[in-house]
């Protein structure tokens, strides 16, 4: 072995070793994180990190998040709706202080089973469901799953429709090595990089937003439940699942979502049998962290609007 040769090794190992970051410690991360009002909530089979806010009497309102996201994500919603409404959040299995599902199954049809069970868990037996990209998704699959226990339901840039090289019925069958690095190194840096594109309202995106989805991510296990949920996710049409939901439907974008275009809120007015859609003006792909209370003011208005029988 050459000389040049030692050298590049254990250059590159000083980068690994620079580079690695471990999972941080659950209690600290429970302490600094999970205040009250959180609490973990035991419902199908996990240990959940809920919180549940709001008058008991009020139309419950269940708080769905997106990829590589929170309940934090809602805090600004949940203090300016909560004078009136049940505010339920949950970090989904395989997120933040929920942390991996022991069962190891990451499919919608899990997700959905996971957010009954919690329902009935916290004796709700209807809500006005709002979901967010890929928890909007989720969303739209319990609508249709759960029919009688959604009077209202909200999707805010859902994911759902094949676009950017995917494809309906088919899940990555390996992933890029880049990828597989995940689960021992996240640097905070490359991590608001990846973060800006969602962010369009300038100094929304802080560095004390940055540091809380990077303390999520290094939650125990959460890196590897990432990888384990992108090997699973089959993606399937959703026109006929979204023709079967008789719920009203909100559709809430940001004009300028550089995640999921506002254009793509077409594909679901079309699929729907009742949605809205309502364009928020220089917003991007996270209107509850943007604007929450431009956004907010927009979710108040369809939850308090009137349907027909």
């Amino acid at each position: 072995m050459t000389i040049i040769a030692v050298l590049l090794g254990v250059a590159l190992l000083g980068g690994a070793i620079w580079l690695y970051n471990p999972d941080l410690p659950r209690t600290a991360l429970e302490r600094r994180w999970a205040p009250p009002p959180s609490q973990f909530v035991e419902a199908a089979g996990m240990r959940l990190h809920v919180r549940d806010t709001g008058p008991r009497d009020g139309l419950a309102v269940l708080l769905i998040h997106g990829f590589g996201s929170s309940l934090h994500t809602w805090e600004a919603w949940a203090s300016l709706l909560e004078d009136r409404f049940r505010v339920v959040s949950l970090d989904l299995p395989g997120w933040g202080l929920t942390g991996p599902d022991p069962t190891g199954d990451y499919s919608d049809e899990r997700s959905v089973a996971v957010l009954a069970a919690l329902l009935d868990r916290l004796g709700i037996a209807q809500a006005a469901v709002v979901g967010s990209s890929m928890g909007g998704r989720i969303a739209w699959s319990f609508a249709a799953a759960e029919p009688t226990r959604v009077s209202k339901l909200v999707l805010m840039a859902p994911d759902g429709f094949a676009s950017l090289g995917r494809e309906y019925g088919r899940a990555p069958e390996r992933l890029p090595w880049l990828m597989r690095l995940l689960p021992y190194t996240a640097p905070k840096s490359l991590l608001r990089r990846t973060m800006q594109n969602a962010y369009a309202v300038h100094g929304a995106l802080t560095d004390a937003v940055v540091e809380r989805y990077h303390a999520m991510l290094l939650a125990p296990g959460v890196r590897r439940a990432i990888l384990d949920r992108m090997l699973q996710t089959r993606l399937v049409p959703p026109e006929p699942i979204l023709a079967t939901i008789r719920a009203p439907v909100l559709l809430l974008w940001g004009e300028w979502d550089g995640a999921v275009p506002a254009s793509h809120s077409a594909d679901y007015e079309r699929a729907l049998p009742d949605a809205r859609t309502v364009i928020l003006p220089g917003i991007g792909h996270v209107p509850m962290e943007e604007a929450p209370e431009a956004s907010a003011q927009a979710l108040r208005i369809f939850l308090e609007s009137k349907t027909e029988d």
